[in-house]
């Protein structure tokens, strides 16, 4: 699977709002992960698809179709899996950049460090994993300690708490970041 940089990911999602301004709807689209690290918060130079909640789904994820064709990119490179893992309680905002056809959102940065930190998945060959972005959100927003993370956790999870495994990585993270 090609990986997809910010050009790419930007031509994309331009021609998704073009198909979408075209059908005469505009499509609501919350982005998370690899995408939104990359877009937002410039954290990555590339990531595997982009994660997505799209709305209306069915008509999204047609046009996204036809736009994979149109640009050769992989079938699946706009994808709402992300659906599996969204808190009771979310926090979005809107993003500055907009497109045409599009109603562009993601979570807070609490809210993206808190999936990240419940998923903290190791890296594999061709994904990249949540430490560096767990990383790079705790440096954000200036977390010392595994309390603190947990607390943010709380506001979104309220029924989750790290595991044994998740809270070493996520202590390691920590002395890296604040050594």
């Amino acid at each position: 699977m090609k990986t997809l940089n910010r050009l790419v990911i930007e031509k994309a999602l331009a021609r998704l709002g073009d198909l979408a301004e075209a059908e005469g709807i505009t499509l609501e689209i919350c982005l998370y992960g690899g995408a939104l690290m990359l877009l937002v918060y410039n954290a990555r130079v590339a990531t595997k698809d982009v994660d997505a909640i799209i709305r209306p789904r069915a008509v999204g994820l047609k046009l996204a179709k036809n736009v994979a064709l149109e640009l050769g990119l992989h079938a699946n490179w706009l994808n709402d899996d992300v659906k599996m893992f969204l808190a009771p309680k979310e926090s979005l905002r809107s993003l500055p950049k907009q497109y045409k056809g599009l109603q562009i959102t993601a979570p807070t940065a609490g809210y993206l460090l808190s999936m990240k930190a419940l998923a903290c998945r190791a890296s594999l060959p061709g994904h990249e994993g949540d430490v560096s972005d767990i990383e790079f959100l705790v440096r954000k927003m200036e977390l010392h300690s595994l309390q603190e993370i947990q607390d943010q956790i709380d506001k979104y999870y309220p029924d989750d708490v790290l595991l044994p495994q998740q809270r070493l990585v996520i202590e390691g993270v920590l002395d890296e970041v604040w050594k």
